[in-house]
């Protein structure tokens, strides 16, 4: 069982040491109340900007430095997004980062970038879906667009107990998130974590939350509306393993 924490929050453009300072009491405010993984969104100490060559932090920079003492000081673990120099890349990557208690460190980058917004002339793609054994729940954590492509998702669901998927959803396209999170967990079978920001960012995008967490039969059991919220949920894998077992649709699944 792992109890995770969904951290929906405003974000203070482009100024990451103003949101390390904001984020700190949410952290230990999950932490006090149980939780084992906390998460915030993408890009969450920058908001989402195309000023790749300005923002990008260093593998050891003030996001990832604030992620792992974070982690480390209440013996949990702590995730989210962040514009970052990627060895091998041409640019920097969209990149999540995870972080666990005993100097654990995890990284995926976005395979994905947003096209439509020319993520991709500032970002390079990632190239590998990781999951990390969190507590002994499977977590395989994806990034915004990526939940538009379902074999993201099918290719790993055999060894995914939870997707975590962070984002910066603008709320013109907010059903689009719900329903492709909600379709996610049922097709897939696994529970699914999104973790979405609210407010407006320096582009003037607004942004309405719409936090939620899937079970595998893509029941919601918790859910923010467009205010500064936690969510908090028990992931159990032994629930995905029960609904595998009962309804075996994966066995199913056939590459056309």
């Amino acid at each position: 069982m792992l109890k995770v924490a969904a951290v929906q929050h405003d974000i203070v453009w482009e100024d990451p040491a103003a949101n390390i300072a904001n984020y700190a009491a949410d952290v230990a405010s999950a932490a006090s109340q149980g939780a084992q993984l906390v998460v915030f969104s993408e890009m969450f100490t920058t908001g989402f900007s195309l000023a790749a060559g300005r923002l990008a932090e260093e593998p050891d920079g003030p996001t990832t430095t604030f992620l792992c003492e974070s982690a480390q000081e209440h013996s949990i673990w702590t995730g989210g997004s962040v514009p970052e120099n990627t060895a091998g890349y041409e640019h920097p990557t969209n990149r999540f980062v995870l972080a666990g208690p005993n100097g654990e460190l995890h990284r995926y980058s976005k395979i994905h970038p947003f096209s439509y917004a020319d993520e991709h002339l500032r970002y390079s793609a990632g190239s590998e879906v990781l999951t990390v054994a969190v507590n002994g729940v499977r977590v395989t954590p994806l990034v915004c667009y990526d939940l538009r492509f379902a074999n993201a998702f099918w290719g790993v669901a055999e060894r995914t107990d939870c997707y975590v998927v962070v984002a910066n959803w603008p709320a013109s396209r907010r059903q689009h998130w719900l329903s492709l999170l909600r379709a996610r967990a049922i097709e897939n079978q696994a529970y699914v974590v999104g973790v979405n920001r609210v407010g407006t960012d320096g582009n003037g995008l607004d942004y309405s939350g719409d936090s939620v967490i899937y079970d595998p039969f893509g029941t919601e059991i918790a859910t923010a509306k467009d205010d500064p919220e936690t969510l908090l949920a028990n992931i159990d894998p032994a629930e995905v393993a029960r609904v595998r077992a009962e309804f075996p649709f994966l066995a199913d699944r056939r590459q056309l």
